[in-house]
């Protein structure tokens, strides 16, 4: 009898043991989260615009002390507020993507819908656009032109009602820089945040992820790799309305841009002090860019996206809001990849292929820097 429970006794200890060193290792990366951001570099680095680690600290430790407001403090891709009752959304970006023009598009329609997608994923209608231009001495007329009309075909229903152009010294630039600026307005009494999250809401993917960041970096032609892949760049705003108008239960909406996929789980995670479960298995990836991120020795995961979307939305409504995205043309390969649990709070964690459970943190910097 003795005998018989011995190895049941060990293996029980084993587990509790293994339980108990998994709850240290939580507990640090809480208490490494909970520290107050302190800005160490003293110079600016490429790691700062990267939209992971770095960047976080740069706004937590300089901008966000600067500038705080109610508007600003739920750190969403845009502000929404009211003005004579009617709800608006307001955004602003900048592009300084390289190369200019690359499989699936070029820094003209990726500045506008960049920028509409901003305004979309908050559940607005966007309706004007700014357009800010820094050229560089000696850049080319002809490829203005092109940025330009690819601009003009994007905005299809959104006007460009004001913008500005600079033009610096040959050599003070790389050729083209944009900044877009966004106004929406919101017609639905929707409340979208990443403080709306709610343990048990399922976690869904508008598509294939990670096309335009392996794209942006197989067109630099730094690397011996050919593949037929293009850039995803899309605007959001039609499949964003057919998610609305099939489901109330969406909590919230993100475009996975810089940073990827994970980077915006563990944004929500944070906001809404839960945990992100992901099946990798059910992450909806292609092939072609499959292959390039493990030669690349990069995540899809955390590869930049540009017409893609991360969607919370009630259990019980998951299977509606995938219809919804199915019935569209930039949602027929969407999928339910996870779930927000209670615990740990403020992690993502992946199922993987084998069975097993790994951390996906944010990144310090970006794999694939220049990719919008």
């Amino acid at each position: 009898m003795n005998a018989r429970n011995a190895p049941l006794s060990s293996e029980r200890g084993e587990s509790e043991e293994h339980r108990t060193r998994e709850q240290q290792v939580l507990q640090r990366i809480e208490l490494m989260r909970a520290r107050q951001a302190k800005l160490r570099e003293e110079r600016i680095t490429m790691s700062h615009g990267a939209g992971g680690t770095a960047t976080q600290t740069l706004i937590d430790a300089l901008f966000l002390p600067a500038f705080h407001n109610s508007l600003l403090a739920p750190l969403e891709d845009q502000a929404v507020f009211t003005v004579d009752g009617i709800r608006l959304a307001f955004t602003t970006d900048s592009f300084v993507v390289s190369p200019l023009f690359f499989p699936g598009g070029n820094i003209g329609d990726l500045a506008v819908n960049g920028t509409v997608n901003d305004l979309a994923v908050s559940g607005a209608r966007p309706l004007y656009l700014s357009a800010g231009f820094i050229l560089e001495e000696g850049f080319s007329v002809s490829d203005l032109r092109r940025i330009v009309s690819s601009m003009s075909a994007a905005a299809a229903g959104v006007l460009i009602v004001t913008g500005d152009t600079k033009v610096v010294q040959k050599g003070k630039a790389d050729g083209c820089f944009i900044n877009t600026s966004g106004v929406g307005v919101l017609e639905r009494n929707v409340q979208l945040g990443a403080a709306k999250v709610r343990p048990g809401d399922a976690v869904l993917v508008s598509g294939p992820i990670g096309e335009h960041g392996v794209t942006i970096m197989l067109a630099r032609g730094e690397l011996d790799l050919i593949a037929d892949i293009s850039s995803d760049t899309a605007p959001l705003g039609g499949l964003v309305e057919q998610l609305l108008n099939a489901t109330t239960a969406v909590r919230c909406m993100r475009d996975a841009t810089r940073g990827g996929v994970a980077t915006i789980l563990n944004e929500i995670a944070r906001a809404a002090h839960v945990a992100v479960m992901i099946d990798e298995r059910m992450l909806p990836v292609r092939e072609e860019v499959r292959g390039a991120c493990e030669l690349l020795g990069i995540d899809p995961l955390y590869v930049a996206c540009e017409g893609r979307m991360v969607v919370m939305v009630a259990e019980e409504e998951a299977e509606r809001a995938l219809h919804a995205f199915h019935a569209h043309p930039l949602g027929v390969d969407a999928a339910i990849v996870g779930t927000i649990k209670n615990d740990p709070p403020g992690l993502v964690l992946l199922k993987t292929q084998f069975g097993g459970t790994r951390i996906i943190d944010i990144l310090v910097g970006d794999p694939l820097p220049r990719i919008c």
